[in-house]
């Protein structure tokens, strides 16, 4: 057994954006905890949008455990993260967005030359539709030098027929002949997003996903905090095209850290990322009210 210590496990909630959006500074210190549109960093911990529930909990957490898991443990719960944002990347779009739901078991094997594997039981919900499946997945941590991303295989099959073809068409469609340049602070200084933006919202949350697929190992539990700016950029072949500045919490370090990225969507070819680019550290950031 590896050093076992005693962590917190803080589960806080939030939400999914638009074109050309900035948020004041001032925005960033209101209370949107009321806010409807939030949806939970864990889907589990609540299925009411616009409510608040944080889970604190003390939990003993073996760093380096194999075998059978603690589903509620840190191990356990980061492997399931990850699932989420696989599908996300996958099939995520303005109108179907994947949260974790509930770790339900899990178990660790140490592959000497490989990494670490989780094997994980795990409910998954359609944050928008609310409907949840048990799903079956696998998730490899690469051991090396060179951080790699994680590799995931994962099953849930009845949440993918959830159709969304209608409204994403109808937003599509909006857009792509849309001359107009829109903007808004997201939120506002109320802590409101405006129901027209709330697609864009959930868009930054499919597209941040990539990065945090890309980013997560057994040592992070990232988290979505904040869009702070988007800009709808001249459609390319026939494909909505945005620059996003987005804000992640990094749940472990507590740390705040900026991205930019440059994606496109269409209902036909869904989310497409062609540049992340990660910003400066802001170490003296204060973490945004709206942390996933």
């Amino acid at each position: 057994m590896g050093l076992r210590i005693i962590v917190f496990v803080v589960v806080l909630l939030g939400v999914t954006g638009s074109p050309t959006v900035t948020i004041r500074p001032e925005a960033a210190s209101v209370d949107n905890s009321t806010h409807p549109n939030r949806v939970p960093e864990t889907a589990g911990e609540t299925q009411i949008f616009g409510q608040q529930k944080v889970l604190l909990e003390e939990a003993e957490v073996d760093v380096m455990e194999t075998g059978e898991l603690n589903p509620n443990h840190y191990p356990a719960q980061r492997a399931a993260k990850v699932v989420q944002h696989y599908l996300n990347t996958l099939y995520g779009s303005p109108y179907r967005v994947f949260g974790l739901h509930r770790v339900h078991s899990g178990n660790a094997e140490d592959l000497v030359n490989s990494g670490r594997k989780y094997q994980l039981n795990i409910s998954v919900q359609e944050l928008i539709s609310n409907k949840t499946e048990k799903c079956s997945a696998e998730v490899l941590f690469p051991r090396g030098e060179q951080q790699r991303s994680s590799q995931v295989q994962a099953s849930c099959e009845e949440l993918l027929k959830i159709n969304t073809k209608a409204q994403e068409e109808a937003l599509y469609q909006q857009y792509k002949t849309s001359q107009s340049v829109l903007t808004a602070h997201l939120p506002d200084s109320y802590g409101h997003i405006d129901p027209d933006m709330e697609p864009f919202w959930r868009l930054g949350t499919v597209a941040s996903s990539f990065v945090m697929l890309n980013e997560s190992t057994e040592d992070t539990l990232y988290n979505m905090a904040q869009v702070a700016n988007i800009t709808q950029l001249a459609t390319e072949n026939d494909q909505l095209k945005f620059d996003y500045h987005i804000l992640l919490h990094e749940m472990v370090s507590q740390e705040i850290i900026h991205w930019k990225l440059l994606f496109t969507w269409s209902p036909a070819e869904g989310v497409k990322v062609l540049q992340m680019e990660q910003l400066p550290h802001c170490h003296d950031c204060e973490i945004p009210p709206t942390t996933n």
